[in-house]
């Protein structure tokens, strides 16, 4: 079988669940379209009520974009010009980028190898007299080490602000990711767990006041229209958008487990594969992706060969932040952030995806390692 005949296998498909829910979500989109209320409209709030009482928390506040429920998250904590927030190299740039745009300097802290998260020994190395908050990414929807991140915090009087862009609905000890520190960010983009049509985002908490700070900054910076206290921003989740989220959010457990499953159907498969790592199937991962490292081959390489036999792949990330050009020779290379940036490769992954295309990735792997292993 030549590889025009194989299968394509995307890196996601959003399809099965779309099929699932096409008349629900149709439904909910045409009462938002009818009902003309399409900026705050009520399925925002309702939304708001909804995905706080899922997710245990007092106060849930509807963004924009995950981006934007990081940079006002920061801003409603007080956190800017002249402060520290120490975070993870090994990440997607919202996460530094927020910190910079509030004026506050990024600082980096190497990652744990096997989880890819922030390593808290290293956080604790960071820490100056001028570290106000610490960041933790919960990447690839693996949870951080957060107790003892908390009790890093704790000691030294910091705030905690969890980027939770991909790990919506993963638990780390019975608790929700996001819930734990002071102040949790959420991203709604179409490829998260829960996904929406478009851009959105959520920011959540228990605090009062730093809840009404966050509604205020994503409207223009008032608490009541045309009464501006501070600058803001234009930063409201679009009632659409809460209407689609809504019909997704009581699915979003089933599909998570669903994401365990591929994941373990995949280590199982893998264990024979010489030359990669594959990832653990620790206590609340929701596997937003399914990453391997690739020890002994060229994972560029490996990636074009996949993709000649029809198998999508994405490399989540290829440079780490601190080495970006916005941030260039201002910071020294995190060794493992380096190290993980050459050789993760992340693999078809989904909810509905089967045992067969499953197979169908192992066979295509191990023929692309084929040069670096022996059969």
């Amino acid at each position: 079988m030549t590889s025009t005949e194989l299968t394509r296998i995307p890196i996601l498909d959003l399809s099965p669940e779309i099929d699932e829910l096409w008349d629900e979500l149709n439904a909910a989109v045409q009462r938002v379209m009818r009902s003309g209320h399409f900026i705050m409209g009520p399925d925002v709030l309702a939304f708001e009520e909804e995905v706080a009482a899922y997710l245990g928390v007092k106060h849930a506040v509807g963004v924009n974009s995950g981006t934007d429920a990081l940079i006002i998250g920061l801003r409603a904590l007080g956190i800017g010009s002249g402060d520290e927030v120490i975070t993870t190299p090994f990440t997607f740039f919202a996460t530094a980028e927020s910190i910079s745009s509030v004026g506050a300097t990024p600082v980096f802290a190497d990652i744990d190898p096997k989880t890819y998260n922030i390593d808290p020994a290293e956080v604790r190395r960071h820490i100056t007299p001028r570290t106000r908050a610490i960041m933790p990414v919960h990447l690839y929807g693996n949870p951080c080490e957060m107790d003892e991140i908390m009790a890093i915090a704790e000691e030294h009087g910091l705030l905690v602000i969890e980027d939770c862009a991909q790990s919506f609905g993963a638990r780390y000890r019975g608790k929700q990711t996001g819930t734990i520190g002071n102040v949790g960010a959420y991203s709604f983009f179409p490829s998260k767990n829960l996904g929406a049509f478009g851009d959105g985002g959520l920011l959540v908490t228990d605090d009062d006041d730093v809840a009404e700070l966050a509604r205020m900054l994503r409207a223009h910076g008032s608490r009541k229209k045309y009464h501006n206290e501070m600058l803001g921003y234009n930063s409201r989740l679009d009632t659409i958008q809460a209407a689609i989220l809504r019909v997704k959010l009581p699915h979003i457990d089933r599909w998570n487990e669903g994401r365990r499953r591929v994941a373990a159907t995949y280590n199982e498969l893998l264990r024979d594969v010489s030359g990669i790592v594959t990832p653990e199937l620790s206590e609340g991962h929701v596997f937003h992706q399914y990453t391997i490292r690739l020890t002994d081959a060229d994972r560029d390489e490996v990636q074009k060969r996949l993709e000649e036999q029809g198998i999508g792949t994405m490399v989540y990330y290829p440079v780490p932040q601190d080495q970006l050009p916005i941030y260039e020779e201002k910071y020294s290379v995190q060794p493992q952030s380096a190290l993980a940036a050459g050789q993760v490769l992340s693999l078809p992954i989904g909810p509905c995806l089967g045992r067969v295309e499953q197979v169908q990735v192992k066979a295509a792997l191990k023929n692309a390692l084929r040069p670096a292993n022996v059969d």
